[in-house]
């Protein structure tokens, strides 16, 4: 039978081998959300304060500028409060949001209106604060890792891994476009509903330019 003191070593040695696995873990998860290509989507079921409604985030297509590659991402969605098709031109998930580069709007009923770059950068910065998969991209890195659950979604169960943070939860699959099967925050509910690789822009037309806002000089 093993002594009081054997046993505490045992648990003691196992907890320095399951540490360091669940961090490596959460940082492969992690870093997999940042690895995205055209055409990958993801559709959820949304709750807020402005009520629920359905949302879908696509990769619909990319451009490159000198040694970079940027994609536009879109989050098109209805009855959340937030109804109609905002694109935003990244350089990746893993970056800070204010390296937005360009930005498409689209209500219902109006046409569709591309922003010029100083003034995409400036409100592109706090829809992606607002974007759950821009948010949580960003603070995925930090936060705690909980263990590998079992998430049951319209679509089926799910192995995901659970993360928690100051700011909420998310439960994250690499198998899954942008990662999230299931998050929970300050700003509502996220539930997995539904994934491919297909996506097409949900913009038909051919943007028109917004004219730009007189900004204050320096």
């Amino acid at each position: 039978m093993p002594t009081p003191c054997r046993a505490l070593g045992a648990a003691t040695l196992l907890a320095s081998l399951v540490a360091p696995l669940a961090a490596q873990e959460a940082a492969e998860v992690c870093k997999s959300i940042g690895h995205v290509t055209v055409g990958q989507w993801a559709s959820y079921d949304a709750t807020g304060s402005k009520g629920g409604g359905k949302v879908r985030f696509a990769i619909v297509g990319s451009e490159r500028r000198g040694d970079t590659t940027l994609y536009w991402f879109e989050i098109s969605g209805a009855g959340t409060g937030q109804s109609g098709v905002v694109q935003i031109l990244v350089p990746g998930f893993d970056a800070d949001v204010s390296g937005i580069r360009g930005m498409i709007v689209k209500t219902q009923g109006q046409p569709a209106m591309r922003m010029p770059e100083q003034m995409a950068a400036m409100m592109g910065q706090q829809t992606g604060q607002n974007t759950p998969v821009l948010d949580i991209a960003r603070r995925c890195g930090h936060a705690k890792v909980v263990g590998w659950e079992t998430v049951k979604t319209p679509g089926g169960e799910t192995r995901a891994l659970h993360l928690q943070d100051a700011d909420g939860e998310a439960w994250l699959a690499r198998d899954v476009p942008f990662g999230i099967v299931k998050a929970s925050g300050k700003n509502g509910e996220l539930m997995l509903t539904g994934k491919g690789t297909d996506a097409k822009s949900s913009i038909s037309e051919k943007p028109q330019e917004m004219p730009g806002m007189m900004l204050p000089k320096p």
